[in-house]
């Protein structure tokens, strides 16, 4: 064949021994080395179910939340060469976001595709709920699962807030309102008036959850400087983290799970 002695040679040059530590994959026991001596491949199972990846049972929601986080992450990073969290500045670069970049397609595919991670990821968690697919001994990445969920909330909430908008505004400014009613965390809360020292109340409106969201008593530059660290940097690193133990113990969970 023409392309043998091509293909040969750039199976056995020495650029591809350095990358991969074993030979051509041709039996089982060098495909399941090659898995497990790759820094991203070992993450995933060696073997997984036939029945366990048919589209009418897994509907591709995990791949497609991850796919789709790898998405927001580099639009996200585009963004960021643009966008300056100050109240001056914000919804201006949000707006030359939307007019001078044609068809404002970097900011339009970010916050469509947040949209869409919302969906998919809840769509995931209720096909696993409806497949049985959280019980043991899958019920620890079940919590992963739902930390990953809230972590996509989260991710959603604080970017909201980024264009600096009257929408924006106001809508973290019901949002973060909720947090005055965390028990025993918010200054307008239940059990709030329980936590005293010498009649002196603990939790009050500058100190209170409330406050730890927006970094101040009321929304301002603080908030959106706030918003913008946990939105571009805390968040996804913690989404990341999980996701790479949420790939990893499926793995050790004995792969994806199938039919019963």
């Amino acid at each position: 064949m023409p392309l043998e002695k091509p293909k040969n040679t750039i199976l056995e040059s020495q650029v591809k021994k350095s990358i991969f530590r074993v030979g051509i994959p041709n039996t089982d026991r060098k495909r399941v080395l090659i898995v497990l001596g790759n820094v991203f491949l070992h993450l995933h199972p060696t073997k997984v179910r036939t029945s366990g990846v048919k589209l009418r049972f897994t509907w591709c929601a995990g791949g497609l939340a991850f796919f789709l986080f790898l998405v927001l992450t580099l639009t996200g990073v585009l963004l960021m060469f643009y966008y300056r969290p100050t109240v001056d500045l914000a919804y201006p670069d949000m707006v030359d976001l939307r007019e001078q970049v044609p068809f404002g397609i970097m900011r339009e595919m970010h916050r469509w595709g947040a949209h869409a991670m919302v969906i998919v990821v809840m769509l995931h968690m209720f096909r696993v709920f409806m497949t049985g697919s959280y019980k043991p001994p899958r019920e620890f990445n079940w919590v992963i699962g739902v930390l990953l969920l809230v972590l996509t909330f989260l991710l959603s909430f604080t970017g909201y807030l980024l264009p600096w908008d009257q929408l924006a505004i106001w809508a973290i400014t019901v949002g973060s309102n909720m947090a005055k009613a965390t028990p025993f965390l918010g200054a307008g809360g239940p059990g709030a008036e329980f936590l005293q020292i010498g009649g002196v109340p603990l939790i009050h409106p500058g100190d209170d959850a409330r406050f730890l969201l927006i970094g101040a008593k009321e929304l301002g530059g603080i908030t959106l400087n706030r918003f913008y660290v946990l939105h571009c940097i805390f968040i996804p690193l913690a989404a990341a983290v999980l996701m790479a133990v949420h790939f990893w113990r499926i793995r050790k969970d004995g792969g994806i799970s199938g039919p019963m």
